[in-house]
């Protein structure tokens, strides 16, 4: 499997989620956001981190970066996108995927271990787990909080968009930024663009806190 990794000015999430993939045997290489060749990939990822400064919005300016032409055209023709974290905003601010990332309810930076509960798992990414399971996944963001009108989030429901809900270790709700209905990760209508705030690739060693990220990355590699 080869995953591209973009990489804008700010970016820096880029090396973890290299070395996650790698540790799951995917070959790797780094997209700078100013080329226009994503290197023929299986996955492109847009990783974490504080893309242009997070000027303007988060992911506002990176949207206009010269690679997000290929990656919405990889996207249009089917090709699998994730985005973690700023990678999330970005494609929301490209439009790949519904909704927008705001100032997280309590108006601070938020960063721990928060769990997820699995929603749906009808698509690539998830289909290692099984809805209803509960995962212990790192965030670490100050704009995570998902927002979306009610006609969109119905569609989004009908046609099982949305993917993870941050919950407790039980699986009740437990909301750490306010987003609507507690929406952790979504994915567009053809399942192949998926975007989530947690960090995944930030939980796959049990010596750093546990190894949830490795069941929701391995999902790509089937």
């Amino acid at each position: 499997m080869k995953v591209s990794v973009i990489v804008f000015p700010g970016t820096n999430c880029d090396r973890d989620t290299k070395w996650a993939f790698e540790k799951l045997g995917a070959k790797v290489e780094f997209v700078w956001h100013n080329e226009h060749d994503l290197k023929n990939p299986d996955l492109v990822v847009l990783p974490g981190g504080f893309s242009y400064g997070d000027y303007l919005r988060s992911g506002a300016i990176a949207r206009f970066s010269p690679i997000m032409n290929e990656v919405k055209d990889f996207a249009k023709k089917g090709g699998y996108v994730l985005g973690i974290c700023n990678g999330f905003q970005v494609l929301v601010e490209s439009h790949l995927l519904p909704g927008a990332l705001t100032r997280n309810d309590s108006l601070h930076f938020i960063s721990k271990y928060h769990h997820l509960k699995v929603v749906n798992n009808n698509n690539k990414f998830l289909s290692e787990l099984n809805v209803g399971d509960i995962v212990n996944i790192p965030i670490a963001h100050a704009e995570g909080n998902y927002k979306v009108d009610d006609d969109t989030l119905k569609k989004m429901y009908d046609s099982e968009q949305v993917l993870l809900k941050y919950c407790d270790e039980h699986g009740n709700e437990l909301n750490p930024n306010g987003s609507v209905d507690a929406i952790a990760g979504i994915c567009n209508e053809n399942k192949n663009v998926f975007g989530l705030m947690p960090h995944p690739e930030r939980a796959m060693e049990s010596i750093l806190g546990g190894e949830d990220g490795i069941k929701m990355l391995k999902g790509f590699f089937k």
